[in-house]
């Protein structure tokens, strides 16, 4: 197991073309050159699986040593009140799957759905249903079925709801997107280390010790209205937050070795190694 922090980006940033790649084969070598260690590949808008390609990024993943995830399609929805949809959710999961195994992934990162226009109570009766008709379907994998919490307050995915789901089995994983959680409260949820540490702290009273230590994460900063998240942006941002530095600070006291995906927005590769420097300053303090 990873003995601290590891980072990287979600997708391809901006300098990725920049500097004149053209395809998600050359990910690897490029997070490894930047000194990050982990790379989610993000198939939110749709899953076209080419088998000789996803096993290409695979082995080169492997060959640079970088840990892979995999952002399975947005429009999954765990708790959708139309039942011939709902279920469709588990193919895609499956497919989902089938490419995670692919590119050498241990998590797929999925949503839960909406609450919208049903009970929350309703919607986790549903998110639930699907779930273990999914486990049904996929059998023991291997690879870990990520639960995110969401950003949006009409969405599942409070940290307590994710929790609750991942109870159900062991083949499920929390994953927290801490500036999900920062706009579902609208900038209220991480104010220091020790709101970050109560994030861990749930996730191993709930779930146990091992999935906290090794959590899989999303972080990036995110604007947001009454609503909740609006649109994601980067460390550039001043207003919006949440402060990265409380999460290092909170790494490094409690011995926390999560994996962490940067979600900004076209600067994700940039904003990890910003991340990365700060954990390693905090180690060093």
């Amino acid at each position: 197991m990873r003995k601290q922090a590891i980072f990287g980006p979600g997708g391809n940033s901006e300098s990725f073309y920049a500097a004149g790649n053209k395809s998600t084969l050359q990910a690897p070598a490029f997070v490894r050159a930047m000194g990050l260690g982990a790379y989610e590949f993000e198939a939110g808008n749709g899953l076209r699986v080419n088998v000789a390609t996803m096993t290409a990024i695979g082995a080169a993943a492997r060959e640079q040593g970088i840990e892979m995830s995999l952002h399975a399609p947005y429009y999954i929805s765990l708790s959708g009140t139309d039942p011939e949809k709902r279920l469709k959710s588990i193919d895609y999961i499956k497919q989902s799957l089938e490419a995670a195994s692919l590119l050498g992934a241990d998590t797929i990162v999925i949503h839960a759905g909406s609450a919208a226009k049903i009970s929350r109570a309703e919607a986790m009766a549903l998110a639930s249903d699907t779930l273990l008709k999914t486990l049904e379907a996929v059998g023991d994998t291997p690879i870990h079925l990520g639960l995110e919490t969401m950003g949006k307050v009409n969405q599942l995915g409070t940290l307590e709801e994710i929790i609750e789901l991942c109870r159900l089995d062991p083949h499920f994983y929390p994953v927290v997107d801490f500036g999900h959680l920062n706009a579902r409260e609208r900038g209220e949820f991480f104010t220091d280390a020790d709101s970050y540490r109560r994030v861990f702290d749930a996730v191993a009273n709930g779930l146990g010790d091992e999935k906290a230590r090794y959590m899989h994460c999303h972080f990036s900063k995110i604007e947001y209205s009454e609503a909740g998240e609006k649109r994601h942006l980067t460390f550039a941002d001043t207003v919006y937050g949440p402060s990265f530095e409380p999460l290092a600070e909170a790494l490094v006291r409690d011995g926390l070795c999560p994996r962490i995906i940067s979600e900004s927005a076209g600067t994700q590769s940039e904003d990890a190694l910003a991340m990365q420097l700060a954990y390693t300053a905090a180690k060093n303090a």
